[in-house]
């Protein structure tokens, strides 16, 4: 179980992974040599994984789909679903693999530059897969809000009232 200390630091990079050792010594009331004791022994744990940006990509390119499919296997003896899971989130095309409960067992994140290249990848790569008894995509249209950060505004409604 980690201590405040330590959850005080995660709690700061996740917010804003930029934020330099002697900020967070000085939010936290340790030193910075504390600090970076810290992270170091965070990432040597793999409770640290990475230190990513959040980009709109929606803004920047027009080449990217995204999709969430759906999917329901049949556990392996002695693996549950942990052995389709890795063969799962090898594929380049894959960005985030989740064991579910409710109607299906793991939802697949994945990306493409077009919808016909992710189509190619549940018809000839993820649906051969062995023990993938089926498959739901949905692509993603619009992001409102990702990961707490709301992506777009909506526009705000400034005609008069008419009665």
């Amino acid at each position: 179980m980690l201590g405040e200390f330590d959850l005080s630091i995660l709690e700061i990079l996740a917010n804003d992974a930029r934020t330099a050792p002697e900020a967070i010594a000085v939010m936290t009331g340790r030193s910075t040599d504390e600090v970076k004791s810290a992270i170091a022994r965070l990432e040597r744990e793999r409770i640290l994984l990475k230190y990513p940006a959040m980009v709109n990509w929606d803004r920047v390119r027009e080449d990217r789909v995204e999709a969430l499919i759906e999917v329901k296997v049949t556990p392996q003896r002695d693996e549950g679903f942990d052995v389709i899971a890795e063969k799962i989130y090898n594929f380049e095309e894959v960005r985030s693999v989740y064991l579910m409960s409710g109607a299906f067992d793991l939802l697949v994140i994945v990306e493409g530059t077009n919808i016909k290249q992710l189509a190619l990848f549940v018809a000839e790569k993820l649906s051969t897969i062995e023990h993938v008894l089926s498959t739901a995509t949905h692509f993603v249209l619009k992001k409102y809000k990702q990961d707490g950060v709301i992506t777009e505004k909506t526009a705000v409604d400034d005609r008069m009232q008419v009665s």
